[in-house]
């Protein structure tokens, strides 16, 4: 059974910095990938970030380039998303994620969150302005 569980979030001022995690279990042979997704009350849901065990290339939203850095997924299973120069809108984060029969397994940044299979509980992040 493929697992999910993030952590690391929490409050901080807007210009702030955090670090999620989301660690993963459950894939075969430890290959996946992992999508940071967003969704702001009354907004849809975003790309944040993401990446796969399958190559060494990471993706990013536009609105998050330079702000926020995800880890390469390797088989020790957890994937964080390093978050500086925090906004208002830097909330609702979720990791999503996918084994290796996706599609999104070969290019995450090609799909949205409606073609990942598996996603985590999600960890409260609010930042104040």
């Amino acid at each position: 059974e493929v697992q999910l569980v993030e952590s690391g979030g929490g409050s901080v001022q807007a210009g702030g910095s955090l670090i999620l995690s989301c660690t993963a279990s459950g894939f075969t042979s430890g290959e996946y990938a992992i999508g940071w997704f967003r969704q702001a009350p009354g907004k849809e849901r975003e790309r944040v970030a993401c990446a796969s065990t399958a190559d060494s290339t990471l993706y990013y939203g536009d609105s998050v380039k330079g702000r926020f850095t995800i880890s390469r997924p390797n088989k020790e299973s957890t994937v964080y998303l390093k978050m500086n120069s925090l906004k208002a809108e830097d909330t609702g984060i979720y990791c999503w994620g996918a084994d290796r029969d996706s599609p999104v397994y070969y290019y995450c940044g090609g799909y949205g969150p409606n073609v990942y299979d598996y996603w985590g509980q999600g960890t409260q992040v609010t930042v104040s302005s």
